[in-house]
C-alpha cells in the first residue's frame, strides 16, 4: 500500500474538535460549584475533506475513529459561575486521495491537539453550592469563554496526513441562553485565531486567517434530567496561505445535528451526538456522530 501525502490541516482540525464547527449545547448553563468531571468518549467521523489548493490532491476521503479524555472543574471567580476544562484526544485516521493522477492511501494514529478552556457566566448565573442550586431557577444568562489548543498532536512535516497542526490556536466567545419553561434557546458567537505553522509540507509556512462561528440550541428539557437539543452552526473564514500563495478556500459552511442527555444515576450520565454539513462552500463535508460518558463528583454530592 503506497502512501499518500495529503491535506494535514483539514484532518488536523477533523482529529482535534473541528474548530469553528463545533456543536456544545449548554457551555453556558450555570453548574454548582466545587463539582468534577470526567469525561471519555469515542466519535466516528467520515466524508471528505477539502485540500490546500496550491496542493496536486484531489478527491480526498477520510475516516476518522477517536476517543476523547477530559477533565472539568466547576469554581467560583469573584462571584461568578466558572468552569475549567481540559480536553485531550487520541484518534485512528485513514484516508485516500488522487495526487498526481494516482490513488494513495495512508494511516495514522496518534494523540490529537490538547485543548484547555476558561468559561466564566457574567449575568444571570451566580456561584451557588449545590444546596443552594436547588433553589435556582435560570432565566437569561450572559457568558464568555477563552479556549487554547496547543500543538501536542502527532505531527509528521514531511506528510500532509496529520493528527496535530503544529500551531497554537485561541478562541474567545460570547454566548447567551434563554430559558423559556422546558425549553432553553442559546446563541454563542466566536472567532478562532492562528500561529503559522513554520514546518508544513516539508519547511513550507502555512498561515491561516481567523475561523468566525455562530452556533444556535434549541434545548428541551424531559423529567429526570433528561434533555434533547437541536443544534446548527456557521462558520466562514478560514482562507490559507503556504508560502506567499493564498488558496482559493475560504469556508462558508452550515452544519446541522442533535444531541441527547440521559442521566444513568446521581454520579453518571450518557451524551449522545450526531452532526452533518447541510452547506458546505469549500473545507470539510462529513457526518459526525459518538457518544460521550460523564463522572461527576465532589461539591457535596
Amino acid at each position: 500500500m503506497r502512501i499518500v501525502r495529503f491535506a494535514a490541516a483539514s484532518l488536523a482540525a477533523v482529529a482535534s474538535g473541528l474548530h469553528g464547527q463545533d456543536l456544545e449545547p449548554r457551555t453556558y448553563a450555570n453548574t454548582p460549584i466545587g463539582l468534577n468531571f470526567l469525561i471519555a468518549g469515542y466519535g466516528h467521523l467520515e466524508g471528505g475533506v477539502a485540500t490546500d489548493p496550491a496542493l496536486p490532491i484531489e478527491n480526498t476521503q477520510v475516516e476518522v475513529h477517536s476517543t476523547v479524555f477530559a477533565y472539568v472543574r466547576s469554581l467560583e471567580v469573584f462571584g461568578k459561575s466558572t468552569k475549567f476544562d481540559v480536553v485531550v484526544p487520541y484518534a485512528w485516521a485513514s484516508g485516500s486521495a488522487t495526487a498526481i493522477g494516482q490513488f494513495r492511501e495512508r494511516e495514522v494514529s496518534g494523540f490529537a491537539d490538547p485543548r484547555v478552556r476558561f468559561s466564566v457566566n457574567l449575568y444571570g448565573a451566580p456561584a451557588l453550592s449545590l444546596e443552594d442550586f436547588k433553589n435556582y431557577q435560570q432565566d437569561t444568562i450572559v457568558g464568555a469563554s477563552l479556549e487554547v489548543t496547543a500543538p501536542g498532536g502527532q505531527y509528521d512535516a514531511d506528510k500532509l496526513l496529520n493528527l496535530g497542526t503544529n500551531r497554537w490556536s485561541v478562541k474567545p466567545e460570547v454566548g447567551i441562553s434563554k430559558h423559556l419553561g422546558s425549553v432553553t434557546l442559546e446563541l454563542a458567537g466566536g472567532v478562532r485565531f492562528y500561529t503559522d505553522n513554520d514546518d508544513f509540507f516539508g519547511g513550507k509556512v502555512r498561515e491561516q486567517d481567523p475561523i468566525y462561528s455562530v452556533q444556535g440550541h434549541l434545548i428541551y428539557s424531559f423529567s429526570h434530567g433528561i434533555w434533547a437539543a437541536m443544534d446548527a452552526t456557521f462558520y466562514t473564514g478560514g482562507q490559507t496561505t503556504v508560502d506567499g500563495v493564498k488558496g482559493n478556500n475560504r469556508l462558508e459552511n452550515t452544519r446541522l445535528g442533535a444531541t441527547l442527555a440521559l442521566p444513568v444515576n446521581r454520579n453518571n450520565s450518557v451524551k449522545l451526538y450526531f452532526s452533518t454539513g447541510v452547506s458546505t462552500r469549500a473545507g470539510t463535508d462529513f457526518d459526525a456522530a459518538g457518544i460521550l460518558w460523564q463522572y461527576r463528583f465532589g461539591g457535596g454530592l
